[in-house]
């Protein structure tokens, strides 16, 4: 049976909070090639709804003109791109196969796994829309990631956050078992480890991937970027809702740790190797270990600028806090240290 492509028609008020609906002209050129797949101008309070769109699939077109050109070149992997993109009909066959092929092992054999994936992927239309605005997320925010093929072929932080996926969704039909057992191998496999009960939007890049810890009770927005090393987990042994909350369009940078059932807002920064321990205002940055809010963004989300740089902001608040230090010193010892 072909699958067909899975697009985002149109909204519906007061079901659900989606987004914010910043457009800005940088992303005028994705909209003008797949209109509702780019993040776009959902409204808010409001949710998105799909549709089959028997026209065709332009990420999937593009994946597999991509594989035949690249095999035409490289000659050594022209079996490994048949087998992986140009002998499937569909984006959900492909990365079924690639995934089952990257987590198989003695005991999860890949053609189980195939007949596993094959079966969530094809009758679940939320994973379909994930998956595909997923790949435009690494595609646009990445610079390492030159084509949707790239990310479905080669990048583990797509691999892990699609097998996460697929695990979340048999986690929701009571196979939790099973889900544990996809989370380990994925941990194993591609150092990434999301519990599969966390529940995670779409348009999700997850730049590198390797050391993400991402909590049972975690919840992560829309249009979110995390880098390597981020850990969104509790803060000891307490039980119930006990970890974050990310708001959509944050950007979560490396080896931060994000510790407890805290809220971080919408369209918010969290500069590299911060420990953040208390809620943070939508679209402000926090820095530092423990993490102290230092100024506010005035752009677009950063998860989609992928800015990580604090800002004008931040430097003057350093600034102002050495001058004061060095004041303090002066008055204090009589003298300059």
């Amino acid at each position: 049976m072909a699958c067909r492509c899975v697009v985002i028609q149109d909204v519906e008020e007061g079901e659900e909070l989606k987004s914010k609906g910043r457009v800005s002209s940088s992303r005028c050129r994705t909209e003008m090639m797949f209109p509702m797949y780019a993040m776009g101008s959902f409204k808010p309070n409001s949710i998105a709804r799909t549709i089959l769109d028997t026209a065709g699939d332009p990420i999937w077109d593009s994946v597999r003109a991509d594989a035949r050109f690249e095999a035409d070149k490289e000659q050594i992997l022209s079996s490994f791109l048949y087998a992986s993109v140009l002998s499937h009909d569909c984006f959900e066959r492909s990365l079924g196969f690639v995934l089952a092929n990257r987590l198989q092992n003695a005991t999860l054999l890949a053609t189980q796994l195939m007949d596993i994936f094959d079966d969530v992927m094809m009758n679940d239309r939320g994973i379909q829309r994930s998956i595909r605005l997923d790949a435009q997320a690494f595609k646009d925010r990445d610079p390492a990631c030159a084509s949707y093929s790239w990310a479905l072929l080669y990048l583990k932080g797509y691999h892990s956050l699609q097998s996460y996926r697929i695990a979340h969704a048999l986690w929701n039909q009571g196979r939790k078992i099973l889900a544990l057992a996809l989370q380990s191998r994925i941990s194993e496999v591609f150092a990434v480890d999301i519990h599969p009960a966390a529940r995670i939007g779409e348009g999700i890049l997850l730049d590198h991937g390797t050391g993400l810890v991402i909590g049972e009770t975690a919840i992560v927005g829309n249009w979110v970027s995390l880098m390597q090393g981020v850990t969104l987990g509790g803060t000891g042994k307490e039980v119930g809702d006990r970890h974050p909350k990310i708001g959509q369009g944050a950007l979560i940078g490396a080896s931060a740790t994000v510790l407890g059932n805290i809220v971080i807002g919408e369209g918010a920064m969290i500069a590299a190797g911060s420990l953040v321990l208390k809620d943070v205002p939508p679209h402000s940055m926090a820095v530092g270990n423990p993490a102290k809010i230092v100024g506010y963004i005035q752009d677009e989300d950063p998860s989609l600028t992928m800015k990580h740089d604090a800002g004008k902001d931040y430097f003057e608040h350093v600034a102002a806090s050495s001058s004061d230090g060095l004041n303090n010193g002066i008055h204090c010892s009589g003298r300059k240290s």
